[in-house]
Formats: C-alpha cells, sequence, structure tokens
C-alpha cells in the first residue's frame, strides 16, 4: 500500500495502538486513514518531528463550529457529531487564537502552580487511604480500586462537586469517551452532565466556595468573564481530562513495571528516581492515544506528504513517542532515560493545563503502591487484558493484580 491510498483502519485497531502506529510508520509518518466507528476520512501522523510540528502548526485548527462544518460534509448525516457536542464543547481545546487565548488566560488564573503545589498533602491522604483499603486483600482490580478514584477524588474536590455525585458522573465521562456507545448513549450522557454542570455553577454563582469552580465562575479579566455556556464546556473539560488522563497514567504505568522486572526492582531500590520514571511512563504508555481533531486552514505539507485544505488531522502521541528517529529503542522501558520532551500532554499552545497535577498524582501514587505492596504482581495474560474502546484515550478496562 502507498502513503497516498486511504486505508481502512479495523474498529479494534485501539487493542493493540502500538502495534498499529507501528504498522503506519511502516509506510510514512504520514498517512490517510478511515477511522472507525463513523468511517472519519483523515491523515493519522506517527512520526515525532511531524507530530511536535503539526502540533503548534497555526494552519491547523480546532473550533467546534469548523469542525462541525467538515462533518457534514465529508460523512453521512447518520455518522456525524451527535447534537450534545455543541453543548458542551465552548472550551479553550475546541478554540484558536484568539478565543484561545482569551479562556486559557482566564481558566490560568483560577489553576495555578501553587494552586497545585498545595495539593500535595490531600493527594497523599487520598492515596494512603485508598491503599490502606487494599490491605489484607489478595487480588484487585488496581483500576477501579486505585488508579480510577485517586485522580477522580482530586479533581472533584478540586472542582467542588459533591462526593455523591462522583460515581454517577465518571459513567458519563466513560460513555462519552467510548467508540464503542451508542448514538443514544452518549446523547444521554452528554444531557445528564450537561444538566448537572448548570446546575453546580449555579450554585458556585450563588455561594462560592474554596473550590477552582468557584474560582472560574467569578474570574475576570480586565472586565472578562466566562459567558455560562464556555463556564459550564471548561467545567466538563477539566472535569474529564482531570482524571482520565491521570486514571490511564498509573494503571499504564504500573503494568510496564509488572511487565519489567529489573525495571521495578530498580526503582524500589531508588525511589529518588521516581519524577525520570514518570516522565518515561509517559513518553512510553502515555494516556492518550490520538490528540483531538485538527483540520487544515490551508495546504500544509509535512514528511513528504501535501495535506490539502478542509482535511482532518489525527496526531498520534503515542505514535510519536515511539518513533525511534527520536527515543533510541523506543519499544524499551529504561527509568533512566531522558524522555523530557514527550509529547504525552501535547505541544504548543494546546498542551495540557493540568500536566503538572497529573504528574503529583502519578508520582505520589506509585511511590506509595510501590513501598505498600512490595510483591504486587500482575494477575492475568498478556492477551487477557483489554483497553478501552476509544481513540483518545489509552487506558485498560481492568488491571487485575495480586498484592
Amino acid at each position: 500500500m502507498t502513503s497516498d491510498e486511504i486505508l481502512e483502519v479495523a474498529d479494534d485497531f485501539a487493542q493493540d495502538a502500538h502495534l498499529f502506529a507501528e504498522m503506519l510508520r511502516g509506510s510514512g509518518s504520514v498517512r490517510r486513514v478511515r477511522l472507525p466507528p463513523r468511517g472519519l476520512p483523515c491523515y493519522l501522523v506517527t512520526g515525532f518531528a511531524e507530530a511536535r510540528a503539526l502540533l503548534a502548526d497555526p494552519r491547523l485548527l480546532k473550533n467546534s463550529v469548523g469542525i462541525r462544518e467538515l462533518f457534514e460534509a465529508k460523512l453521512p448525516p447518520e455518522a456525524r457529531m451527535t447534537a450534545f457536542g455543541a453543548d458542551l464543547s465552548q472550551h479553550m481545546l475546541n478554540s484558536d487564537p484568539p478565543d484561545h487565548t482569551r479562556l486559557r488566560k482566564l481558566v490560568n488564573k483560577a489553576f495555578t502552580a501553587r494552586t497545585v503545589a498545595r495539593l500535595r498533602p490531600r493527594v497523599e491522604e487520598i492515596t494512603a487511604q485508598l491503599l490502606d483499603a487494599l490491605a489484607g486483600r489478595e487480588r484487585v482490580d488496581l483500576v477501579a480500586s486505585f488508579a480510577a478514584p485517586l485522580p477522580i477524588t482530586v479533581i472533584c474536590e478540586l472542582l467542588g462537586v459533591r462526593e455523591e455525585d462522583r460515581t454517577e458522573f465518571s459513567g458519563w465521562s466513560k460513555t462519552l469517551l467510548s467508540a464503542a456507545a451508542r448514538p443514544e448513549e452518549m446523547q444521554a450522557a452528554a444531557g445528564s452532565m450537561f444538566a448537572y454542570l448548570t446546575g453546580l455553577i449555579a450554585q458556585k454563582r450563588a455561594e462560592p466556595a474554596e473550590d477552582l469552580l468557584s474560582d472560574l465562575v467569578h474570574a475576570s479579566d480586565d472586565g472578562d468573564s466566562l459567558s455560562e455556556p464556555e463556564l459550564v464546556s471548561m467545567a466538563f473539560l477539566l472535569l474529564v481530562a482531570g482524571h482520565e488522563t491521570t486514571v490511564n497514567l498509573i494503571a499504564n504505568g504500573v503494568l510496564a513495571l509488572l511487565r519489567e522486572p529489573e525495571q521495578l526492582a530498580r526503582l524500589r531500590a531508588e525511589p529518588e528516581l521516581l519524577p525520570g520514571a514518570v516522565e518515561e511512563f509517559l513518553r512510553f504508555d502515555g494516556p492518550i492515544h490520538l490528540a483531538t481533531l485538527r483540520f487544515t486552514a490551508e495546504p500544509v505539507e509535512v514528511g513528504g506528504t501535501t495535506i490539502p485544505e478542509g482535511e482532518f488531522v489525527l496526531v498520534s502521541l503515542l505514535g510519536a513517542n515511539r518513533d525511534a528517529e527520536r527515543y533510541p529503542e523506543p519499544d524499551k522501558l529504561d527509568i533512566t532515560r531522558a524522555a523530557g520532551g514527550h509529547l504525552a500532554f501535547g505541544h504548543g499552545i494546546h498542551y495540557c493545563v493540568g500536566a503538572p497535577l497529573a504528574r503529583l498524582e502519578a508520582e505520589i501514587a506509585l511511590g506509595g503502591l510501590l513501598e505498600r505492596f512490595p510483591d504486587i504482581a500482575l494477575d492475568a495474560k498478556p492477551d487477557e487484558l483489554v483497553y478501552r474502546p476509544s481513540s483518545l484515550v489509552h487506558g485498560l478496562e481492568t488491571l487485575p493484580v495480586r498484592l
């Protein structure tokens, strides 16, 4: 197959995302593909240099209006985006300058480095409580019992979501990110999410508390503030991105170590390596598969391929981070590797605003888990592990371990 032919991608491509990216790179770092479940035609980028360049290229746009128009032009009605997109899409990840500049500036006023730093004691406390609950159990699903509840608790506390609402919220999030969900399921989840967030914002406006959502409601910059649709969309983005990424970072990192006993033993012996090890986990098996959708505002030449104007572009963060041109022996886990510069959190103006929090949570979670359970081991064969059916998030459905 030549690089200009369109590749029909199998429904289960997310089950071996690294092999999929390696296969694509074999015929070029930029490939035309048609992705399930809608049959989306796009250019998929797997090379590191090409990915990094495109993530910061102003000729690639992300605004939700342009994306919806392209969906209507390229897909039949039954395969287009569902109506919920408009209700929850007016956030900075789906915007371009100058709108993105304005939105990110307002969010940064509430989501500061100092906010993240002061969370450390609480993250340590939540981690200890979860590990205490695991003590005495022989076998557990580490996703459900540890990797998921930690970041969900942290981001919900940070934004001011009630404890009794968190399980339901997590379910809505999982449905909205699943490629296997039926349109009516996604519509119902989006409607519930929208209604809940609208009510929560009204509560924070009437009775501000010491939480991030209250700060966002009342944030302003030279008299500017977030509109009601922007507030709902931004709360949705921060809540979903604020826990989905870290759930997968923790679980994928644990799995990588359990598959490499020598690396696990060294990290236990030298816990000071943990911050660098987290960067290697992000590079080696990051939490995001394909970065969110972009489209070309004009022809763009990259990797020897000219992408015409008005085409969808998807960047494989997993593929880029295992490009041998950037990282020697990319399929080898090496916790001492200088993994800095990876693209797990993106690059350019859309670089993940929550990256410092994800790193903090992963470092505390992994350090606490390895210290508390020195004999932890994988309780499943590799071919028994199932990844979530999503082109966006790269994470396990379950991670069975013996403690």
